[in-house]
């Protein structure tokens, strides 16, 4: 008998129990599907506007001068004086070195002998000619001598002038190739000369780009260098001919600062803005789904969130142009699309 009350009364417990354990199972049933009815995602929302197509081109490149030369002898001899250091800064027509003229002006003393004789030779003959007493073939014979000596006499002169080397341009002295007393020969380098007044960057663009650009088109220029000073510069030179990978050499000229010099080699960033062609559509760029070829939006829509593909077209780190799918006005989400499907319940927090 006592066995039979202990079974009983394990049974009811176990009744119990059982409808104990149902009851809370459908009530977090109906819990979880009670707040997946009701959730909402709250999100931000800006609405598309229309502007300017206007966008800026970024690029990259380092600094050259815009002039720079090899300065060689043009004629051979000796040095007798050198007066170039690396880093020194030369003015146009200051002298760099000489050569040996001894030779030279020996040259020029009898070039301008020989021309003066043969000048009065030529008098002589011409007054000869006009009483009779010379044939008009001795007065061409001498008129042509004459005309060689003049000759022999500026060759003299320049190859004595060039004996004197000269800076053809303000710069400074990037490298020194011979020492005073060296013998050089017509062509030899004897230092080089870089003008930063005035720099150069050269960039390769991409043909789908370079079509944006043209020569005049001014550039902003900035520099890790001076991180809070931008520079100006102006499109100088677009190639009419790409290489084997479709890309085309730019410069852009730009005058070097005093106060924040820079120079030849530095790496920069020239950021050039292509004018718009008239009004298009944008979006903020952290509102797109997907990429840019699978593009898509979320749009705000009485309270849902509504999953819209779209076409872009031009854009930069901030906007991006919209070719079709949207409307001036339309809401898009901007924040909180990873929680969001399409058709989710949205409440909006914020317009932009």
């Amino acid at each position: 008998m006592k066995r039979i009350i202990s079974l009983l009364i394990l049974v009811l417990v176990l009744v119990a129990s059982g409808f104990l354990l149902k009851k809370n199972h459908d009530t977090i049933n109906q819990q979880h599907l009670s707040t997946g009815i009701s959730s909402v995602v709250s999100v931000n929302v800006t609405e598309v506007k229309e502007m300017t197509s206007a966008h800026a081109l970024h690029l990259t490149g380092t600094l050259s001068p815009v002039t720079e030369l090899n300065i060689a002898t043009q004629v051979q001899g000796q040095i007798t004086s050198l007066n170039v250091e690396l880093g020194q800064f030369k003015q146009k027509g200051s002298v760099l070195a000489t050569i040996d003229d001894k030779l030279k002006q020996l040259a020029l003393q009898s070039a301008l002998l020989s021309s003066s004789k043969l000048k009065r030779d030529l008098e002589r003959i011409e007054n000869l000619y006009k009483g009779g007493s010379a044939t008009e073939q001795q007065q061409d014979d001498a008129r042509n001598a004459c005309e060689n000596a003049k000759i022999q006499l500026e060759q003299a002169r320049k190859q004595l002038a060039d004996a004197t080397i000269i800076a053809p341009f303000s710069g400074v002295v990037t490298q020194k190739q011979v020492e005073k007393g060296a013998f050089v020969n017509v062509g030899n380098p004897i230092a080089s000369i870089v003008d930063i007044s005035k720099l150069k960057i050269k960039l390769n663009v991409s043909e789908s780009n370079v079509y944006q650009l043209k020569k005049g088109d001014n550039a902003n220029i900035t520099s890790e260098i001076y991180p809070d000073h931008s520079f100006t510069g102006r499109i100088s030179f677009i190639s009419e001919k790409g290489d084997e990978t479709h890309n085309y050499q730019v410069e852009i000229e730009m005058p070097n600062s005093a106060k924040y010099p820079l120079k030849a080699g530095t790496f920069v960033n020239a950021t050039v803005t292509i004018p718009g062609k008239g009004m298009s559509l944008f979006i903020p760029r952290e509102a797109l789904q997907g990429s840019s070829q699978d593009a898509s939006v979320f749009v705000a829509e009485n309270g849902k969130a509504v999953l819209k593909k779209i076409t872009v077209g031009t854009g930069n780190d901030l906007a991006l142009e919209i070719i079709s799918g949207l409307k001036k006005g339309d809401k898009i989400i901007t924040t909180g699309q990873i929680n969001l499907e399409n058709g989710k319940n949205i409440q909006i927090v914020e317009t932009k």
